[in-house]
């Protein structure tokens, strides 16, 4: 009876730490008032604007790299009201074109709807940091899964924002991205950048 009860502190004891670290801990424990005060400060009017150059990887649920790619977006604001136009070329040379509708609101706030996403996402920009969670359908041809992410947006001093993405499926984590996110170039902009804005057939 001794041996139960110690083991069953134990598996407690066990669960409890793993609980505390998600919540104090790691990557999901970030909130947006952690950046508040920091700069240089992030304006997603300004930041998601124009053309924008891409590059990340995808980690699959083992850490292992799974999916690398290239993407052009293209930022477009009226007021407070922004459309971001995302052109994706992974490797294997598969396309895949998304959007989103975001809305900047008073006090940072941040609503975001897209086709693929199930509802309204919704986030903060707070200093240097945006913070946005959605979940978002998979395509049929990856399973159609719906997933819940939590997609962090660093504005570091040259201009270049850092994006980490971590996405759930019932809490556990089955993939996390990392990307950089900058300004085009002026003269591959002006050149319309073939090799990642061609149009799928």
């Amino acid at each position: 009876m001794d041996f139960i009860i110690a083991m069953l502190v134990g598996v407690g004891l066990t669960v409890f730490s793993a609980v505390l670290i998600q919540r104090k801990l790691s990557f999901s424990a970030q909130r947006p008032e952690d950046y508040a005060g920091l700069g240089p400060d992030i304006d997603i009017r300004q930041h998601l604007s124009g053309s924008i150059q891409c590059e990340g990887v995808i980690y699959g649920p083992t850490g292992r790299v799974s999916s690398r790619f290239v993407a052009e977006f293209d930022g477009d604001w009226s007021g407070n009201r922004g459309h971001l136009a995302e052109k994706f070329i992974y490797d294997g040379a598969t396309h895949q074109n998304r959007e989103w509708h975001l809305q900047l609101h008073e006090g940072g706030s941040i609503t975001a709807t897209a086709p693929d996403v199930v509802g309204t996402g919704y986030g903060w920009q707070v200093g240097s940091a945006v913070l946005l969670k959605y979940r978002i359908r998979l395509p049929e041809s990856s399973g159609g899964h719906v997933l819940s992410v939590t997609d962090w947006m660093y504005l570091t001093e040259n201009g270049t924002i850092m994006n980490r993405s971590q996405f759930r499926k019932f809490g556990i984590k089955v993939a996390e991205l990392v990307a950089t996110m900058r300004p085009m170039p002026a003269e591959m902009s002006d050149a319309g950048a073939p090799q990642v804005t061609q149009d799928v057939a």
